[in-house]
């Protein structure tokens, strides 16, 4: 299900769902991601429009000449079709970003009855750093983007039994409630989504331990879903690809919370393969990387942020 005001995908509970109409296709269909399996296995070179090392050194608003039509395509198109108006809603990850400042903290949702050891746990925050890395690139130094770089901080995990979590859990907090459905949930208290206002009193560590996203990693789960509670993907297929240099899917859902739409239904002229074309593209390309600044660009100016 695609969530209009904030692209996302939820295919979860009823709590994590934002106020925003409801849309048939989605990030959770297996399907979708099915062919990128011939795509990773023909080529690991770079896409038609990947840029590795983008150009840093800009201000305002001046793409390449090939990408501007789409460009302005995608944010007309995202200006008409989000529910509400797109700058009404204050959640998005440059919201989150905002509001503590260079960091994204981050909680692990495992909703699996597997063991994970200090070690993967370890693998998994490393792996979810290197894929956030891979938008902000795109930021760092990028029109008065405040950051030159961000933190992704894995502060949490939430499990069905606290013995699933093998060796020291020093340094993250370990939660073991459930939500409405049954599943791993990180202390409501402690979550932005809960708690946008900024408050975290109900918190036991207070501000200094909320988390901004879930990472929810599901057993059996063949899709994504994103927004601007976080993500949630395969457990498997995470865990399988924590060595990859791009996690494609959660690189798509990682798109959604900042603000990235879906193309199920529409896509812009020129431009075939992306990585927010959901089955297209295996890592993050230029159209993509300037689809971020757009949004940097737009909602810097209208939040008042430069």
């Amino acid at each position: 299900m695609q969530l209009r005001f904030v692209p996302v995908l939820v295919a979860a509970s009823a709590p994590l769902v934002s106020s925003m109409a409801l849309k048939p296709q989605s990030d959770d269909d297996p399907a979708v991601w099915a062919k990128l399996s011939e795509i990773e296995s023909r080529s690991a070179g770079l896409s038609p429009h990947m840029s590795p090392n983008p150009n840093r050194r800009q201000a305002g608003w001046n793409p390449p000449s090939n990408l501007a039509t789409p460009l302005k395509q995608v944010w007309d198109h995202c200006l008409a079709t989000y529910s509400s108006g797109l700058f009404g809603f204050r959640n998005y990850g440059w919201d989150q970003l905002r509001a503590n400042p260079g960091n994204v903290n981050v909680c692990v949702r495992w909703e699996s009855g597997a063991s994970v050891t200090k070690a993967q746990r370890d693998q998994v925050a490393t792996a979810l750093n290197r894929q956030y890395q891979k938008w902000f690139q795109w930021l760092y130094g990028y029109d008065n983007f405040p950051h030159s770089s961000v933190k992704v901080n894995v502060v949490g995990w939430a499990v069905r039994d606290r013995n699933l979590l093998q060796g020291s859990t020093d340094g993250i907090d370990v939660y073991t409630n459930r939500d409405s459905e049954g599943a791993p949930e990180c202390a409501p208290a402690c979550g932005r989504f809960f708690h946008q206002d900024g408050d975290y009193n109900s918190c036991p560590g207070g501000a200094a331990r909320h988390y901004d996203q879930s990472l929810w990693l599901t057993d059996g789960f063949g899709g994504g879903a994103g927004g601007d509670w976080g993500q949630r993907i395969g457990r498997e297929y995470f865990m399988g690809a924590l060595n990859s240099e791009n996690i494609h899917i959660l690189l798509h859902e990682i798109g959604h919370t900042y603000g990235l739409d879906d193309f199920y239904d529409w896509t812009p002229s020129g431009v075939s393969n992306f990585i927010m074309l959901a089955g297209s593209a295996t890592q993050i390309t230029e159209f993509d990387g300037w689809m971020l600044r757009n949004w940097w660009y737009e909602l810097s100016r209208n939040r008042g942020w430069q």
